[in-house]
């Protein structure tokens, strides 16, 4: 009779443990107690816990980074034609720009005015101006520094859809919040104007 080596002995004990923990016996399902109307039985209790999932909207984000400020807040606000009055959609967009901006005070903004085609260029340069510059009152009322408030317009040069339609003109209509001193991240892909 020939003796068994040492690795032999221990891929026979790794074995004999595999078998021993698979003839281990099951959890049992919950017994289901019929009643009018019947119930439907439970799902069994796993034994392995798994984590919450974080919310789908901050996977990947670095907190304070210019694509957390894009995506969890919007950098953005539109506005109706030849208006430069903020909405109840953009106020509240730009409520959130606020509280962000709080929360991550080292950051500045540059508010981007912007206009769709129609028009002068010049026309549509003081258009975007105006719409840049109720941004900016807006968030300073809201207790952002203005000192970390500056504005710029591009009027009609920056489209950020090129289709002569209203649905692309009212893309156009806008006022972006840029930022400068935000966190830098391998995510930080700007979003395009």
């Amino acid at each position: 009779m020939k003796t068994p080596s040492i690795s032999q002995l221990s891929l026979g004990f790794a074995v004999a443990v595999m078998l021993s923990a698979c003839a281990e016996e099951m959890p049992k399902p919950a017994a289901v107690a019929v009643s009018s109307p019947p119930s439907t039985p439970r799902p069994a209790q796993s034994r392995v816990s798994t984590p919450p999932a974080r919310p789908a909207i901050n996977r990947g984000l670095l907190p304070g980074s210019t694509r957390d400020f894009q995506v969890n807040v919007g950098d953005r606000v539109l506005f109706a034609f030849d208006k430069s009055n903020l909405d109840d959609t953009a106020r509240a967009t730009l409520q959130k720009q606020a509280a962000w901006l709080s929360k991550y005070a080292a950051v500045t903004v540059v508010i981007q005015g912007n206009a769709d085609e129609r028009g002068t260029r010049e026309y549509n340069l003081a258009l975007g101006a105006r719409r840049a510059a109720a941004v900016k009152e807006y968030l300073a009322s809201l207790g952002v520094r203005s000192d970390r408030l500056t504005t710029i317009s591009f009027g009609k040069e920056r489209p950020v859809c090129e289709e002569s339609n209203e649905a692309c003109w009212a893309q156009n209509r806008r006022a972006v919040s840029a930022l400068s001193n935000a966190a830098v991240s391998p995510d930080n892909v700007a979003m395009t104007n």
